[in-house]
């Protein structure tokens, strides 16, 4: 089987880039077959995603596309319920890219399709800080990073750092920072498993840094306290 020029052209940046870092888009076609092997998963609205090379996000789009599709079928007539399960969704969902381009890309798509499913349900009744809130989380999961370093690949590179984002009592979420290397820890994942439903003990990561319970609509206000 072979590729016209035109889905090549989709696929394909540059030649520069497919050297320099083997970057190679998956059509979604691909994606949406690869998706359906775990097709339970992705329709959970909680379950956690890592797409460790992001690209612009094809994988995480048609992820948080399905997650919102469950969201506005079971909480549509709520707008709280919608709020809470929606920032839910996104906040689950994590990537890492080498490219800025791509980051700035793949957070902005993820932004409008959170935003334009939000704005068609509740029109004048939606709320600037549900999209802020969102504008955070993406800011926070989606990581400009060498997911073979670990670390981040800006002037003053560092570790990788996620925000796990916990629900609590409803509208509460309770955020905890880990290092990337932190959850690889091998050593300790070859000991233990890092999941378990037969009641052993399993590796549990410890965070760099836990912040005080908010309100979903003000974790943009977290760092300040």
């Amino acid at each position: 089987m072979f590729l016209d020029s035109e889905l090549m052209d989709k696929q394909v940046v540059s030649k520069k880039r497919v050297a320099d870092h083997g970057e190679v888009y998956t059509g979604k076609r691909e994606v949406n077959a690869m998706l359906d092997l775990v097709k339970q998963e992705t329709e959970r609205i909680e379950s956690r995603f890592l797409e460790p090379a992001c690209g612009t996000g094809n994988f995480l789009t048609e992820i948080l596309e399905r997650k919102l599709r469950v969201v506005e079928t079971r909480y549509k007539k709520s707008q709280l319920e919608y709020e809470r399960n929606a920032v839910l969704a996104v906040s689950s969902i994590y990537g890492i890219d080498i490219l800025i381009d791509n980051v700035m890309e793949c957070r902005k798509r993820l932004f409008n399709i959170f935003d334009q499913k939000y704005s068609s349900l509740f029109k004048k009744k939606a709320k600037d800080k549900c999209r802020n809130s969102v504008k955070y989380m993406l800011l926070r999961n989606i990581i400009w990073g060498d997911a073979l370093t670990l670390k981040t690949v800006d002037v003053n590179s560092q570790p990788i750092v996620f925000s796990e984002w916990s629900p609590v009592n409803g509208s509460i979420l309770k955020r905890r920072d880990y290092t990337f290397h932190g959850l690889l820890d091998h050593a300790a994942m070859r000991e233990l498993p890092l999941f378990s439903d037969l009641g052993e003990d399993v590796f549990i990561p410890s965070p760099v840094k836990e912040y005080p319970l908010t309100h979903f609509l003000k974790v943009t206000d977290v760092e300040q306290q």
